[in-house]
């Protein structure tokens, strides 16, 4: 196990497990996960000559956990990975590296403190500026008033999710995490699903579960999620407006440090919207992409299902800095 530190950072406390010395790499994980969704990336990265710190966001795991959902927009999360980076290297810039909604927080606090990031890399979510509306206006319209089921539509309602995954938390992990990984089959995630279905409606508990997730690792986040709840992750999709109506300002800006985007074919992410190529849209955005990678048979959960070989192309990417 890494070194566990709680770093003060934008008026709360963020846990940090850290490995190695040298030029700081923050990781930074998404939803429903943890600092431990990057176990496989630290050794690597530390024994590459760098100092990887992965981080629990705030509503997550050892870190702080405030109430409010407006506690959980992106201006106030970029704010604590600059702290993050403002604590652990006060006088150089970092390497930032996110995953999920990580790769949104890295992404925008690249763009918002150039002066603190060095370098960005973004799993599974590529960079898209702002759109006229928020993403939550361009799903209801979409999904919701056709009568599709769409996830980030049905986490708006404060306490609905957090009873749903809360009820049993291990079922819920399974069931949500195998259904957008590589290894689940088509429809999987089913295509008919109706708006008013609940989240895990008639997605199938595995046995056994993929080999990428032991036991042992699915303990550990069933145990991180027993303690923490749900209300903290589930925060962060209720800013779609707030965050929108702060970005805008921003959106013909571009993100001009060197950047890596890794993803998986089998993306459920990359596929949101048919006929939509999120990756080529990002590259007018984001001029200093020196890689765009899409992992064969890896489905969302990129650093975990293939870790081979997300390490080879982070460390390469790193070394050439």
């Amino acid at each position: 196990m890494p070194d566990f530190r709680t770093i003060a950072a934008n008026g709360i406390a963020i846990r940090a497990a850290i490995e190695g010395q040298g030029p700081l790499v923050v990781f930074v994980h998404g939803f429903p996960e943890s600092w431990y969704s990057w176990r496989h990336q630290l050794t690597p990265v530390a024994q590459a000559g760098f100092t990887a710190c992965a981080i629990d966001v705030r509503g997550y795991g050892g870190s702080d956990k405030p109430h409010p959902v407006e506690a959980y927009d992106l201006e106030t999360i970029t704010k604590d990975i600059a702290g993050v980076i403002a604590a652990l290297s006060p006088n150089e810039k970092a390497i930032l590296i996110g995953h999920d909604w990580g790769a949104p927080i890295v992404w925008n606090t690249a763009l918002l403190f150039p002066e603190c990031v060095r370098a960005v890399a973004g799993l599974s979510v590529p960079y898209v500026p702002q759109g006229e509306v928020s993403l939550l206006d361009v799903v209801t319209e979409v999904f919701t008033k056709n009568g599709r089921f769409f996830y980030q539509v049905y986490f708006q309602d404060e306490g609905v999710a957090e009873a749903e995954l809360e009820k049993d938390v291990r079922d819920g992990l399974r069931r949500f995490y195998y259904a957008i990984a590589g290894e689940a089959p088509d429809g999987t995630w089913p295509p008919d699903k109706k708006h008013g279905d609940s989240l895990l409606h008639r997605l199938p508990n595995p046995d056994p579960f993929p080999a990428w997730l032991t036991r042992a690792d699915e303990d550990y986040f069933v145990a991180e999620f027993e303690g923490s709840g749900f209300r903290g992750p589930l925060n962060r999709y209720r800013n779609h407006r707030r965050d929108h109506a702060f970005l805008t300002p921003f959106r013909t800006r571009t993100i001009d440090q060197p950047a890596l985007f890794i993803g998986g074919e089998r993306d459920l992410v990359l596929k949101m919207f048919p006929g939509v190529d999120l990756v080529a849209m990002m590259k007018p955005h984001v001029p200093n992409l020196r890689g765009a990678h899409l992992l064969p048979g890896v489905g969302h959960w990129t650093q975990q299902e293939a870790p081979d070989a997300v390490n080879r192309l982070l460390v390469d990417w790193l070394k050439g800095l």
